[in-house]
């Protein structure tokens, strides 16, 4: 029997104070990495600018993203290590699918200062 690739969710939160050349960079940065070990984006959605619920780093915003991708375990400690060294990334959190959880919502409303809220669904 084949085995599934595993399907997983990245929220990112990425400060404000960056520049926007630099956080389109961090996401496409993550799109390669995600690329070249094996993985595969599913789903990306851009939430823009929102407030944080608590003061992070004496932050009280950020631009959130939440990214839905399927591929090996290692994919993800890569990844994530990859995040905790880029400059610009405030938070991020990766979390396994489990088969059968129902698909992400729509992206919540009432960004602040941002554009309307875009869902991407890669070709297939």
């Amino acid at each position: 029997m084949a085995e599934l690739t595993p399907i997983y969710d990245l929220m990112l939160l990425l400060r404000t104070s960056v520049e926007d050349e630099r956080r389109a960079q961090i996401r496409a940065d993550v799109e390669q990495t995600i690329a070249d070990n094996g993985g595969q984006i599913e789903l990306t959605q851009e939430w823009g600018v929102r407030n944080l619920a608590y003061e992070i780093d004496h932050v009280r915003d950020a631009e959130y993203h939440l990214l839905q991708f399927s591929g090996p375990a290692e994919l993800v400690e890569t990844l994530s290590y990859n995040l905790k060294i880029a400059d610009g990334v405030l938070r991020h959190r990766i979390i396994k699918v489990t088969p059968g959880t129902p698909a992400p919502l729509d992206p919540p409303v009432g960004a602040i200062g941002a554009p309307p809220v875009e869902t991407v669904e890669p070709a297939a």
